[in-house]
């Protein structure tokens, strides 16, 4: 069983987190090129202030807010070098990010990201939500295949390079739903967000969700801590 070091970053700024992700990722793509078979593995969960980033393929018309209206939401920009369009960050989400050698793994990135998505249907699973995946749009989403109710509670947006990856997925826990107004959530303009607490009427223990998602992470991917 391949190990894993995690790392609870609780609260933290996008591009502090980033930039810790950035030097485990480029450590292990240098190892990698230069055959050195040492390559760590991390899995990194974190809550972030209210920001939104927008992915490398990602239109930057998909954020319908100005600078001086996203100060007065209290909340960041940034362009990143993941997959994926625009979504937003902030309290209440459970953002992970694997940083993970899936050449070991025996993982390709369509099977990898599919795994991403099983541990979050099952662990809104344990809250009574079907998650399903949608085709053509990676995340966790619910009441797939009725156009008018489909809504995500998961986004997904990866980069990896030599078999490494980095960033990840984010989960809507107690999130507030209302900062999601101001883009076109992942590119879509007629498809909406929820999270776990929407979905039940209340809210959830941040921390006990985390520790399901971390334990469904560990068996899905058969690691270990």
């Amino acid at each position: 069983m391949i190990k894993v070091k995690y790392i609870d970053l609780g609260i933290c700024e996008y591009k502090k987190a980033w930039g810790i992700q950035e030097k485990y990722f480029n450590d292990s793509v240098k190892k990698r090129g230069i055959g050195d078979e040492n390559i760590g593995n991390y899995l990194l969960f974190v809550e972030h202030p209210h920001v939104y980033t927008l992915g490398k393929s990602g239109d930057e018309h998909n954020l319908l807010i100005n600078s001086i209206q996203l100060r007065a939401q209290h909340a960041s920009f940034v362009s990143t070098n993941r997959g994926g369009d625009i979504t937003y960050h902030g309290p209440g989400q459970l953002v992970a990010y694997p940083i993970f050698d899936i050449l070991k793994m025996n993982l390709g990135v369509k099977e990898y990201i599919e795994k991403l998505e099983q541990a979050v249907i099952e662990t809104i699973a344990e809250y009574g939500i079907k998650g399903e995946r949608l085709d053509g749009a990676t995340g966790v989403w619910l009441d797939v295949g009725n156009p008018k109710k489909e809504r995500k509670i998961c986004a997904i947006g990866v980069k990896c390079s030599r078999h490494i990856t980095m960033h990840g997925f984010a989960l809507n826990i107690n999130t507030d739903l209302n900062y999601f107004n101001y883009i076109n959530p992942c590119g879509f303009v007629d498809k909406g967000v929820t999270s776990i607490a929407k979905e039940l009427g209340k809210e959830v223990n941040y921390e006990e969700v985390k520790k399901k998602c971390l334990d469904k992470m560990l068996e899905i991917f058969n690691i270990e801590i």
